[in-house]
């Protein structure tokens, strides 16, 4: 995870607010302190009012970092992310970041990286891609939806889509469309998979992984209430070296965790 002392929470202007899909949103935040030392995977606390309701902070994984800008992208699910997707230009939040740690993308053990989302999932992806992209790597995202409306495609490259109605690409679930691309995917340079998306989905992808014995990393995702590991609210079980099972707090150890910590 990043430094504790590269934390910052500050008040951060609104930028921009640009609607995506019927419920995404990315919104662009003014916060340099944030964006200079952010790296792919790291995520951001968002108070998204300045009153008590809602009480606590909401996590959003960084979607891009432009110069003195981060883009978070936001699903409106509840009161808290509408009352943040409503925000005006111009006006202010306070922001708890960088937090977490970041994927592991300094290894020389994979030539190309394969990128599997699932609807929101997509949110680190950009950040992840430039990144990757910017040391050499060969980057492909695989990203899935139930149908094509749910495909969060924004500004990725290389992309390959799977639908379980058929409505945009590979009829099927990303996991299977990973199945059947993964011969030809191999032939491309050594593969590293990095996921994120709703956790059952991970889960799937941290057996199909281990089963291919491919290299894997998962960002998953839970409720985050403080996001520095004093509220013990995003704790998760992980495999334990001993073969037992460990609980992690997420914001402190994840979110971003090798997905052999989930294989079954």
């Amino acid at each position: 995870m990043p430094e504790t002392n590269s934390i910052v929470d500050i008040r951060a202007t609104v930028v921009q607010i640009r609607r995506i899909s019927t419920a995404v949103t990315i919104i662009t935040l003014d916060c340099p302190a944030i964006a200079v030392t952010a790296k792919p995977g790291n995520f951001v606390n968002v108070k998204v009012n300045d009153t008590t309701l809602p009480l606590l902070r909401r996590p959003f994984s960084i979607h891009n970092v432009r110069g003195s800008l981060i883009d978070i992208m936001v699903k409106s699910i509840g009161p808290g992310t509408t009352l943040f997707c409503d925000r005006a230009p111009g006006s202010t939040v306070m922001v708890l970041g960088p937090l977490g740690n970041s994927f592991d993308i300094a290894g020389k053990e994979f030539d190309t990286a394969i990128l599997l989302s699932g609807g929101i999932g997509t949110a680190p992806m950009l950040f992840l891609e430039k990144t990757l992209a910017a040391k050499g790597k060969k980057v492909i995202n695989l990203i899935g939806g139930q149908s094509k409306e749910d495909i969060l495609a924004g500004e990725l490259s290389n992309c390959r889509f799977a639908t379980d109605d058929g409505s945009a690409g590979f009829r099927g679930n990303v996991v299977e469309l990973l199945h059947s691309e993964l011969a030809a995917l191999k032939k491309e340079g050594r593969p590293k998979v990095f996921a994120c998306g709703p956790n059952a989905m991970l889960k799937a992808v941290a057996r199909y992984c281990h089963e291919q014995q491919l290299a894997a990393e998962v960002s998953l995702e839970s409720v985050m209430g403080c996001g520095i590991g004093i509220c013990y609210g995003c704790s998760v079980e992980v495999k334990s070296p001993d073969g037992g099972l460990r609980t992690i707090l997420l914001c402190r150890e994840g979110p971003v965790i090798d997905a052999k910590l989930l294989a079954v």
